[in-house]
């Protein structure tokens, strides 16, 4: 785990299962997620939000309120992780429950991918944009789904069971689901637009 990787909860559908908090920098609930911590006796390091969905806030830990409703909380609270000079955030409850919400932090990780690394996990995967040029090892056998996010050109891919070749994906038109890691290794290159990889759990 690098050492400015943030664990950020949010107020999804809470998790079945949590990651060793002990690796992160940082633990950081947003309004409703600490109520899930909260009831599994967790104590983060930050609570933010609008606190319009946490039942009592937390006295003894730093809370830093975010009323702007220009703004998710999603989005003021990656603002605060990058002031404290975080560079990858690990999300969990991201998805789930009410799916506007859902919808709304891929658009949120679409416009923030530039400035920090962010994975969303849930019960069944994780999902994030990659760079251009991507490799990750010990998949095989994993579902792989790759979303164009409007479009993405001369997609190359190696190590699935179904490659493309200088393919073009566009939102609305053509999408890549549901594929297959074939390999323990995939690699895919773009040219131009943004890619969402899914990955789900073996």
């Amino acid at each position: 785990m690098k050492p400015t990787t943030a664990f950020l909860l949010l107020n999804g559908a809470a998790p079945k299962h949590l990651p060793n908090l002990k690796e992160y920098s940082l633990v950081c609930a947003i309004d409703g997620g600490y109520n899930h911590l909260r009831k599994m006796g967790i104590e983060p390091h930050l609570v933010t939000g609008d606190f319009d969905s946490i039942i009592d806030k937390p006295e003894h830990i730093e809370v830093i309120h975010t009323p702007d409703q220009n703004f998710t909380d999603f989005e003021k609270a990656l603002q605060i992780l990058q002031h404290k000079n975080i560079t990858e955030v690990h999300v969990y409850g991201g998805s789930g429950k009410e799916h506007d919400h859902f919808l709304g932090n891929i658009s949120t990780a679409l416009q923030w991918k530039q400035k920090l690394n962010i994975t969303f996990f849930d019960d069944y995967g994780r999902y994030y944009f990659i760079e251009n040029n991507f490799e990750i090892n010990n998949i095989k056998n994993s579902t792989v789904s790759l979303i164009p996010f409007p479009f993405a050109t001369e997609i190359e891919t190696t190590g699935l069971l179904y490659p493309l070749n200088k393919e073009k994906l566009v939102f609305g038109e053509r999408i890549g689901t549901r594929n297959k890691a074939k390999d323990d290794t995939i690699k895919i290159n773009f040219k131009e637009g943004s890619l969402l990889i899914y990955i789900s759990h073996k």
